[in-house]
């Protein structure tokens, strides 16, 4: 606080207020000194000693307040709301200003520690997105131009929401732990890295009501051996809807809504009869190119009632369909990769094509 204000208010030996009017009228003026001392105060250091000497021991509101002892014992009840809400109208003003000074404070310190870390190799100097990001950011544009909003969930799940709630019974094969990697944390085997985002799904459900239309893109891990079309970590997007009166004719349509969006007119879809636990019936999908030849590309089916209950959704109301593919293949057939592991390397010869 600057020398005037210091030397507007006598210090606690030397203020008097001889009624409560005379107060008030004092506690108006030191408000209004405030905030302009507030005010005034470029640093958050600045902004303490002004906060002291407005507010501390020896501030002319404390020695307002010790002067209400002397008022009758009628006046001391309204004396005393008169300084608590001074108090409180400097207290408001300080915070709000501490909250400013440290905001430029924090980025001005962020501004001189900044780091250049551009890497330059050659003539590239600006970077741009991953094959597999670009792929993802793609999917998510489409899905979300069809009417679907993008959902998220932990990468480390638990064995209720990667399983048992999609319908996976006791001793399925997916819940071998050589196919699952488990992490130590609770009982065994309770909680695991997810091996599809399908609990991204689950999460949805027990969180809001229908009607539900998301896409859950995002990474998976299973113990697979790395191979041409195999990695232990993959990207995979799945959908869902859930709504009243949903069938598979609709599934059926977005399925082929969505190929000719993603890889053109040239291409269409077809289902197959397979098996999910999560779904009934379950489908699998493929694609058929130009020339005429078909590639599985991913899992389908109607909702399984088990899993609507399993989410507290009632099944004679509500019906709905999900599927599921892998972003990587997905990026793999559009850019006509022929190695999923070209994609994990960073290899800049590779990545400068895309």
């Amino acid at each position: 606080m600057s020398a005037e204000f210091k030397d507007e208010f006598p210090n606690e030996a030397q203020a008097k207020a001889t009624s409560v009017d005379d107060l008030k009228a004092q506690l108006g003026e030191i408000v209004v000194a405030a905030r302009a001392a507030v005010a005034e105060a470029t640093s958050t250091d600045a902004l303490a000693e002004t906060k002291a000497e407005l507010l501390g021991r020896s501030s002319h509101l404390a020695a307002l307040r010790s002067a209400i002892g002397s008022f009758n014992t009628d006046d001391r009840p309204e004396a005393g709301r008169a300084c608590n809400e001074a108090t409180d109208e400097i207290t408001t003003l300080m915070d709000a200003r501490h909250n400013e000074l440290a905001q430029v404070e924090r980025t001005a310190l962020l501004q001189t520690e900044r780091a250049d870390l551009t890497e330059i190799i050659g003539d590239l100097t600006v970077g741009h997105s991953h094959i597999i990001t670009q792929t993802r950011r793609t999917l998510e544009d489409l899905f979300v131009g069809m009417g679907y909003t993008v959902a998220d969930g932990p990468e480390i799940d638990t064995e209720w929401h990667n399983f048992t709630a999609l319908n996976f019974p006791l001793g399925h094969p997916a819940r071998d732990m050589y196919d699952t990697l488990y992490v130590n944390w609770g009982k065994a085997m309770s909680t695991m890295l997810r091996t599809h985002t399908s609990p991204v799904q689950v999460r949805t459900m027990t969180s809001q009501p229908p009607p539900i239309a998301v896409v859950a893109p995002g990474r998976c891990f299973r113990r697979d051996t790395a191979d041409a079309t195999h990695m232990p970590v993959f990207h995979q997007i799945e959908g869902l809807l859930i709504d009243r009166n949903i069938n598979l004719g609709h599934l059926a349509g977005t399925i082929e809504a969505f190929t000719t969006a993603f890889f053109g007119e040239g291409f269409s879809s077809r289902l197959r009869p397979s098996y999910f636990p999560f779904t009934e019936p379950s489908a699998e999908f493929d694609i058929q190119r130009p020339d005429g030849s078909w590639l599985e590309l991913g899992g389908c089916g109607m909702v399984h009632p088990n899993v609507l209950e399993a989410c507290g959704i009632d099944p004679e109301e509500w019906t709905g369909f999900a599927f599921g593919f892998g972003i990587d293949r997905l990026a793999m057939i559009r850019y006509g990769v022929d190695d999923l592991r070209d994609l994990w390397l960073g290899d800049m010869r590779f990545l400068r094509q895309f």
